[in-house]
């Protein structure tokens, strides 16, 4: 059963474009982008390196380990194609609380 897990304001994630936060004894990587917020596991697929140490810049996230590139609207491999984030359920709530639903 996933536990739902309040963790910052959408305002706050806005300020940092990114952010890793503990939810359901994960760490998950809290993405801002246009149309709400994304959530992913915080480890990149290729080396589970934490992927809050990466770069974010015109919506691609980029690993710091091997310079794997990911779109973060969609999860999936820029660079290379197929190997893509691991996306954790997330919503925003009428009070602008970002909560994350870890299975």
């Amino acid at each position: 059963m996933p536990v739902d897990t309040p963790v910052l304001s959408l305002a706050e994630l806005r300020d940092r474009g990114m952010t890793a936060v503990m939810a359901g004894g994960r760490r998950v990587l809290l993405v801002a982008v246009p149309d709400g917020v994304r959530a992913y596991d915080n480890r990149c697929p290729h080396r589970a390196w934490p992927l809050e140490r990466g770069t974010l810049a015109d919506g691609v996230l980029t690993c710091a380990n091997h310079r794997y590139a990911f779109d973060v609207a969609t999860g999936r491999g820029v660079d290379p194609a197929g190997c893509d984030l691991v996306p954790i359920p997330c919503r925003v709530d009428e009070d602008g609380t970002v909560t994350v639903s870890v299975p």
